[in-house]
């Protein structure tokens, strides 16, 4: 097709590039000291963490307010809400607005229903809105609307996709992970996808998943999905305690949001962490070694599917087989890691050889006979570290930041606002109160990932606008006093087109459904993040929007030119314009005979989850032939490619 020429009537595309070439300062990459193993080894370097902590309030406010206050019109009429300041005892409200006043803190209005309704939905379920449901939304005057929907969005099979395919970026579910070496094969992915989204979809507790995930003792990875977690940490070509380090640290990441632990099984943290981790700086190696230990006792056993080709296999995770019988040992000169030697005159079979289980954190070892794995899911499940890191993950994806950020790198030192660290360090999470509050509601909710979305989403805090009508300082950053406006996911932006265009053929994944599982109609329901879907140009449009390889490459929302050129020539964009032929969309082909003006204002409304401006509405409707024509549907089509490259198509705000 020929491009329209949209920008200058619409305004998106040139802001569109200069915000997410903006967006690229908000991630810096932190190296690390440890140069002896692991994918995290670039996130820990003190100069640039330090740097980070510096710099990062700067390029997040800077794009905040640039696309907040570039955003196109929101309708006349949009209720709005003024401040309770009687926040209940105890609320995320309470604790935040309490700064607010302390620091002198004007915060934004809270949100349009407009904006509410795409950003709950987005942010709850990784869809944008229907136009039916917006409008139902805004025209409801009932008080508790906002609740309701929070609760329909959280009853949706939409929320478990969404989440399934966040906690499987957690849980580093894919097929291979080239930083260890690890193949879990699809059958293995395949399985693990389905245990996630099980247990979402029958609200198991988090604690519950984490123990599976821990202690898990199943004898074939294919059949169950829990075993495939401690097998991404199987390190090839290294003695097995690079493995048991290497499970350690992905649980103490993961479930404790603490990435140190991977850098203190190389070296003291005396030394090395001095000037990052309060905590860190105080622990030994033989403290991590201990908590290592915990796995010394279980082998991961690969078994060849067929007898004839040895090398396709699943997973077995077994305790006590021959040759994991001891605790942890320090005899190693090679591997990934420094070598473990006992202390001088320490002789194979004596117990300076051997370094037994010790949870870290608290000093507590396994009960005699009992599990070591079953023993550590226990500690790290009764942590209330475990319900903080649980709590500031998901925190951080609602808005933008954790409180403790990046999320998993907790100092255990500075955590207490009763007992704060020594100068010159600070308490660490911005608002220590609230991270605490936050993590006890998790506890006596029964540990329900759900019931702590309701409560961050029916706050105020959450509601606030990413508008702010006057002075912006940076210094506010920290204190979530306004939305954050945040790249969408790269599903986020590719189904946004499928849904709006009414083109949805579904994807095929080899070895998925293939293998029985149901066809993804959204890239939100694929199981992986790397070499899916068989489609290769939605494929490379989700790779361009940097979703991530679930190793050694998180998912990322930096902007890059690339994904402008995607929306404004890409495929799968131009694929979803077509108003003829077998691939037509409903979104142009149904909506054909409308006057101009109704479908000037259905189009915003199905892609934007708006109505447009009165300017907006104008200058679409010149661009627009009257009558029905070839021309006239080539003016239609070149409009919906203009609001997909608008830049509230893809930012959630």
């Amino acid at each position: 097709m020929n491009l329209p020429r949209w920008v200058p009537v619409l305004g998106g595309v040139s802001l569109l590039v200069s915000a997410f070439v903006a967006m690229r300062a908000q991630d810096n990459p932190i190296p690390s000291e440890c140069s002896y193993f692991g994918s995290d080894r670039e996130k820990l370097s003190d100069a640039v963490l330090k740097a980070r902590g510096r710099s990062r309030m700067h390029p997040l406010s800077d794009v905040t307010g640039k696309v907040a206050a570039q955003l196109s019109f929101v309708p006349p009429g949009s209720p709005t809400y003024g401040f309770d300041q009687s926040h209940a005892a105890g609320s995320i409200d309470s604790y935040i607005f309490a700064d607010f006043q302390s620091h002198n803190i004007t915060p934004a209005p809270m949100t349009t229903d407009w904006e509410f309704i795409r950003r709950v939905t987005l942010d709850l379920t990784g869809r944008i809105p229907t136009p039916s449901a917006v409008l139902s939304f805004v025209n409801d005057t009932t008080p508790d609307k906002r609740a309701t929907l929070i609760d329909q969005l959280l009853a949706s099979p939409q929320w478990v996709d969404k989440w399934t395919m966040f906690y499987g970026d957690l849980f580093q579910n894919t097929v291979t992970r080239p930083s260890t070496g690890v193949n879990r094969f699809a059958q293995g992915r395949n399985a693990f996808y389905q245990y996630i989204h099980d247990s979402l979809t029958n609200g198991k507790p988090y604690t519950a998943m984490a123990a599976d995930l821990i202690s898990s003792q199943s004898a074939n990875s294919y059949s169950d999905g829990q075993p495939n977690f401690l097998v991404g940490s199987y390190v090839s070509n290294g003695p097995v305690q690079d493995t048991f380090d290497a499970e350690t640290a992905s649980v103490a990441d993961i479930f404790l949001g603490i990435t140190y632990v991977n850098c203190l099984e190389c070296h003291n943290g005396r030394g090395h962490l001095d000037q990052i981790n309060l905590w860190g700086s105080n622990i030994t190696r033989y403290q991590a070694w201990q908590l290592a230990s915990f796995m010394s006792h279980t082998q991961p056993v690969r078994t060849p599917v067929s007898s004839s080709n040895n090398n396709i296999y699943y997973w077995s995770l077994v305790n006590n087989a021959k040759g994991y019988t001891l605790d942890y040992t320090l005899n190693t000169t090679s591997g990934n890691r420094p070598p473990r030697a006992a202390p001088a005159g320490c002789k194979s079979g004596q117990p300076c050889y051997y370094v037994p289980p010790q949870y870290i954190f608290n000093g507590t070892s396994p009960a005699p006979g009992q599990d070591y794995r079953a023993a550590l899911a226990a500690q790290v499940t009764s942590d209330f570290q475990f319900a903080r890191a649980a709590v500031n993950y998901v925190w951080a994806h609602f808005f933008g930041m954790g409180i403790v950020d990046p999320p998993d790198t907790f100092d255990l030192a500075r955590l207490d606002p009763n007992n704060p660290p020594p100068a010159p360090w600070t308490l660490q999470p911005t608002n220590a109160n609230l991270l605490n509050a936050l993590a006890t509601h998790f506890i006596q909710s029964g540990y329900d990932v759900k019931s702590l979305m309701r409560e961050i989403t029916n706050s105020q805090t959450y509601q606030l606008s990413s508008r702010y009508s006057g002075t912006w300082n940076v210094a506010w950053e920290p204190y979530f006093a306004r939305k954050y406006v945040r790249r969408l996911w790269a599903e986020e932006v590719t189904d946004g087109i499928l849904q709006s265009s009414g083109y949805m053929p579904g994807f095929k994944v080899t070895n998925f459904t293939d293998q029985g599982f149901a066809t993804p109609i959204y890239t939100m329901q694929l199981p992986d993040t790397v070499g899916v879907p068989d489609d290769g140009n939605t494929r490379t449009m989700l790779d361009t929007f940097l979703r991530g390889n679930r190793d050694d490459q998180p998912r990322r929302s930096d902007g890059s030119i690339l994904q402008a050129l995607n929306l404004l020539n890409g495929p799968v964009v131009e694929s979803h314009l077509a108003y003829t032929g077998s691939a037509a969309v409903p979104l142009i082909t149904q909506n054909l005979n409308l006057d101009n003006q109704s479908l000037v204002k259905t189009l915003y409304l199905t892609i934007l989850s708006r109505y447009p401006s009165n300017d907006e509405l104008n200058n679409s409707m010149a661009k627009i032939p009257t009558g029905s024509s070839t021309t006239r549907t080539q003016a239609i089509q070149d409009l919906v490619w203009a609001l997909y490259n608008k830049v509230d198509f893809v930012f959630n705000y």
